[in-house]
């Protein structure tokens, strides 16, 4: 279905009873709302109402020019927009990567909006900053950035067939779904649309007194991911004062939706129907 919010208009996907507790899915890049196929159906069988939009760039609809389009209080902007568009007046939020940067300063900022919150891969702001500072590794492993946000990076990734943007996701992540992400992002005007999230540079820029995240929330991270160091994902926790829960997925990659959906579903479905940590 297509939900107005503001002046744009996002493809979303609504399933599961009418009646259930709203969740947000917000994937990362560079997916879309696909990333969730093998999550909604348990969730919708949970009795879960799950809403899964395309986000800011990745919606026809919803494709604004220029980086300062794409800074996070916009895209956070948007999630509320899509729950107010729907009634809802708070939902469940998950997220993915990038999805989880929005998550996280949903959960900061507008805890009344967030009942519960589930990040999956991307630390909180403000730990990933302090990492960048201090620890080696994520410098290391940050250092794709400048690449993302350099004019370039739209033509490389798309070179010879979208080879660097398929090497993204190795074998991780089933052939036919690499298929359907690319097949969106090869389309004129989408790729530099969803690069201007990096290019905003929101994800240096908005950790600043994001403050702490007082919903009940979880974590889940994998071994293999490249995106967050240990640094960050452990100092994650300074940074919740609400009921938190981490979870580590081990020999999984940063692909976690996909690759391991049954594990991200039971600790979601855990999240959601226990909202105080045992």
């Amino acid at each position: 279905m297509r939900v107005a919010a503001g002046d744009l208009v996002f493809d979303v996907e609504v399933s599961g009873p009418d009646d259930g507790d709203p969740v947000l899915l917000l994937h990362g890049f560079p997916q879309n709302r696909h990333a969730w196929d093998r999550v909604v159906p348990a969730l919708n069988a949970a009795g879960l109402r799950t809403i899964a939009p395309d986000q800011r760039g990745y919606s026809d609809g919803a494709r604004p020019l220029g980086a300062d389009s794409y800074a996070l209080p916009l895209l956070a902007g948007d999630a509320l927009g899509i729950l107010d568009a729907l009634g809802i007046e708070s939902a469940h939020v998950v997220g993915h990567d990038w999805g989880s940067a929005v998550a996280w300063h949903l959960a900061a900022r507008h805890p009344e909006r967030v009942r519960t919150l589930t990040a999956v891969s991307f630390p909180h702001l403000e730990a990933y900053w302090y990492a960048l500072r201090h620890d080696p590794e994520q410098r290391r492993l940050s250092q794709y950035l400048a690449y993302f946000v350099s004019p370039e990076s739209t033509a490389g990734l798309l070179a010879d067939g979208a080879a660097q943007l398929r090497s993204l996701f190795g074998d991780a992540v089933d052939p036919v779904q690499v298929r359907h992400y690319l097949d969106l992002h090869t389309r004129p005007g989408v790729l530099d649309a969803t690069l201007n999230w990096y290019r905003s540079g929101s994800l240096l820029a908005e950790h600043e007194g994001l403050g702490p995240v007082t919903v009940p929330t979880t974590y889940i991270w994998s071994d293999g991911d490249l995106a967050a160091s240990r640094t960050a994902v452990d100092r994650t926790a300074l940074h919740v004062t609400g009921p938190y829960r981490f979870v580590l997925l081990p020999s999984i990659t940063h692909w976690q939706p996909e690759q391991a959906p049954e594990r991200v579903t039971a600790e979601i479905l855990r999240r959601v129907n226990q909202r105080q940590e045992v």
